[in-house]
């Protein structure tokens, strides 16, 4: 019986190591989008274009999401959760590796920002698949009453692979000196990442099948096109669940990414400063998702996400303002603030988002909702944040701020709708969806 016994816990714990090494390729990708890539590959344009341009490469990677989940969705419902998730893994670590090899714009000239932009695709081809497919796999293994908190497993991996890229980023850029670091340096965090892969991929390697998906074949339920299944729960309430956490991604990347190239270029923090303190952010963000999870599924996940909604957009509120004083206090309160009040809807949305399909068609269902709200959300977002920013004249963030505190308007009333349109479900328990749904 102790294999049985510490099967979820290996799972959860796979999930985690997984999740964390993808998002460290991803995040790993806007942190030198926002310091780097301007001048590496879009040396011609000014510095504003350039960062556009840049941060127009992240959004890229954000477009092919939604391929790379409705991919792994499709063949994650039909062949099972753990092939899918070992390939997408494969496929983020080659993508990041290789974009450490591109030779700059002064060596290749058009050719740089090109291979860079097909590079950006694979990686976004692999998270596309990761996402979902994660939060499932640990979700369907977790033992009763303990479906969020396992939910929440694959979700630390996000702050835990901004940490980690941030912390390689920093060490390498203090060990070699700002100017080797610019030109060549920043490559060796990218290269690290085919090492990095590779343990993770031992460790997902020794994860059994997910048991949901065992019984779904046990009970000859696969469908020819899940996809085609997902859709039946009705536009109503597929849009809703959309807009419940399209904030939330849109929030977190104008934090990560969008606030280093702002500090830096129009507020005067230095660099090191911002990323040590956005690290610290997502240190607390991380440790403070089984918090939240425990209680859900104590007590329910519904009035929690509801006031994780509220408190992220009054802390929007205030999160430029406090940035532009300029006093560093200030600005590490507006950032530890957001690492406090991120975690309260991103630990539970991965499961909000599961409930809402049936098992046999859950991971492509799933891949759908979350890699729309991907693009909309978070893709979008550093993009059209530099570009209010500089719609006047570069100087103020009023812009931004409105954007975000109408992104989080948004959501907060999609997730009220949503949970007035679903029937309570008892804390901990799966949601009955539609005919097929887990019990």
């Amino acid at each position: 019986m102790a294999p049985a016994r510490t099967a979820p816990a290996r799972t959860a714990l796979a999930t985690l190591a997984g999740t964390t090494l993808e998002w460290y390729d991803f995040f790993l990708y806007g942190t030198a989008a926002a310091l780097i890539f301007d001048k590496q590959f879009f040396p011609s344009l000014s510095p504003a274009a350039g960062t556009l341009a840049a941060f127009s490469t992240l959004a890229v990677g954000f477009i092919a999401r939604p391929l790379g989940g409705l991919v792994f969705g499709h063949f994650g419902d039909r062949i099972g959760r753990k092939a899918t998730l070992v390939v997408s893994l494969v496929l983020m670590g080659v993508g990041s590796t290789l974009i450490g090899a591109i030779p700059n714009y002064d060596a290749i000239g058009f050719w740089a920002p090109v291979l860079l932009v097909v590079l950006r695709v694979i990686q976004g081809i692999g998270l596309g698949g990761e996402g979902a497919g994660a939060t499932l796999m640990s979700m369907e293994h977790a033992p009763r009453g303990k479906r969020n908190l396992y939910a929440g497993f694959p979700q630390m991996g996000t702050p835990a692979g901004l940490v980690l890229a941030n912390l390689i980023f920093l060490a390498t850029n203090s060990l070699m000196g700002d100017s080797a670091f610019t030109s060549w340096g920043w490559r060796i965090p990218f290269l690290l990442s085919f090492v990095l892969v590779a343990i993770g991929l031992v460790i997902r390697l020794r994860v059994t099948e997910s048991p949901s998906f065992n019984r779904v074949l046990e009970q000859d339920d696969v469908v020819k096109f899940p996809l085609a299944e997902a859709l039946k729960v009705g536009f109503p309430r597929l849009a809703l669940t959309l807009l419940a956490v399209v904030a939330n991604s849109a929030v977190a990347y104008v934090f990560m990414v969008f606030t280093l190239s702002y500090g830096t270029k129009n507020l005067g923090y230095d660099k090191q400063f911002l990323i040590l303190s956005v690290t610290a952010a997502a240190v607390l963000w991380f440790a403070t998702i089984p918090v939240w999870t425990r209680i859900a599924d104590r007590y329910g996940r519904r009035t929690m996400f509801i006031g994780g909604s509220a408190a992220i957009l009054v802390w929007c509120a205030a999160f430029f303002p406090l940035l532009d004083t300029g006093n560093s206090v200030l600005a590490v309160v507006a950032l530890t603030g957001m690492g406090l009040v991120i975690p309260v809807t991103h630990c539970v949305q991965g499961g909000i988002i599961a409930d809402t399909f049936p098992v046999h068609v859950r991971y492509s269902g799933s891949s759908l909702i979350l890699q729309t709200g991907a693009i909309l959300g978070g893709g979008l977002a550093p993009m059209i944040s530099t570009a209010l920013l500089n719609s006047g004249d570069g100087s103020s963030s009023a812009g931004v701020t409105w954007y975000l505190v109408a992104m989080c308007g948004i959501s907060l009333a999609g997730a009220v709708a949503l949970f007035r349109a679903v029937p309570e479900t008892a804390p901990g328990s799966v949601v009955l969806t539609t005919e097929g749904a887990e019990a």
